[in-house]
């Protein structure tokens, strides 16, 4: 069975299960795919890590952005509505 894909957005600030060794737990995404770029909230420090681990290292969201729309909004990816 294909394991479903968590939803990470670029703005997206999350909490990480281990601390940096800057003692920081937070994290802010830079870039999303097949790979995550993050920047430690603490002291500035980029990541790249692939996603899959990624997910597995997230212990929680502290903050999801709101830059692209659910699938399904009356807008879609512009977020025009059209005239009826």
């Amino acid at each position: 069975m294909p394991s479903k894909v968590l939803r990470i957005d670029v703005g997206d600030i999350v909490r990480l299960r281990k601390p940096h060794p800057c003692g920081s737990r937070e994290w802010e995404v830079l870039r999303t795919g097949a790979d995550i770029r993050a920047r430690c909230r603490g002291c500035g420090r980029l990541i790249m890590m692939a996603r899959s681990e990624f997910e597995r290292r997230i212990a929680a969201f502290i903050h999801r952005s709101n830059l692209a729309p659910e699938a399904g909004s009356p807008g879609g990816p512009s977020g025009a509505v059209p005239d009826a």
